[in-house]
């Protein structure tokens, strides 16, 4: 499920920088820089005890460690807080998890795709289009040329993001550490090629 690229604004910096004055637009979201003004929106929704355990990590505790987690987490060179159109409120989170920053590769050409959004926004489709676009940006602006994805079992509503994005099945390990839980899981891990991204779009094309 890929956005055609007209439908698509960016706006920023050279792409070999830390972009955190990039934007992208589609058609119901904007991406942009988190700012610690956005502490009580992240707040509201990363305390959900539905929210982040099931992607790895504990609820948020007060709007403080939201505004830590701002700083200190929020600001990788390829992390964007989601927002709707016409309302800047942070209510997800989409990052490219360039190599240096994930686990899952050590190839400079290659990064992870990682993703949450608040439960108020579930069911809407709005993570497959803001990853579309951040995708579309890393293959043929960053020069990407692998984005691995993952999840934890049992997460369906992640998996079901991938499988729309085109993502296909690599790898299960069946003893993956969860550091921020203090546990491990069974881990799916997911791929996709430029190529197969390319060609995606493509068959996409010819449907429309």
């Amino acid at each position: 499920m890929q956005l055609p690229k007209s439908r698509v604004k960016i706006k920023g910096m050279d792409a070999g920088r830390k972009e955190k004055a990039m934007r992208f637009t589609t058609e119901r979201l904007v991406l942009r820089p988190w700012e610690e003004a956005d502490a009580e929106s992240l707040f509201a929704y990363a305390s959900d005890p539905e929210v982040g355990p099931i992607a790895g990590w504990p609820p948020h505790q007060s709007v403080e460690e939201s505004r830590s987690v701002i700083r200190n987490v929020l600001q990788a060179p390829q992390c964007y807080a989601i927002c709707e159109k016409g309302n800047d409120v942070a209510i997800g989170a989409i990052e490219l998890k360039l190599c240096g920053h994930t686990d899952m590769t050590e190839r400079s050409d290659a990064c992870e795709l990682g993703y949450w959004l608040g439960k108020p926004f579930w069911g809407r489709g709005y993570m497959p289009e803001a990853a579309a676009a951040l995708m579309r940006y890393a293959f043929e602006t960053l020069g990407m040329e692998t984005i691995w994805c993952g999840y934890y079992d049992g997460n369906s509503k992640s998996k079901r993001v991938q499988e729309k994005l085109g993502f296909q099945h690599h790898h299960t390990c069946a003893e993956t550490p969860v550091p921020l839980m203090h546990e491990t899981r069974v881990g799916h891990v997911n791929v996709l090629t430029k190529a197969q991204w390319r060609e995606s779009n493509c068959n996409a094309a010819k449907d429309a």
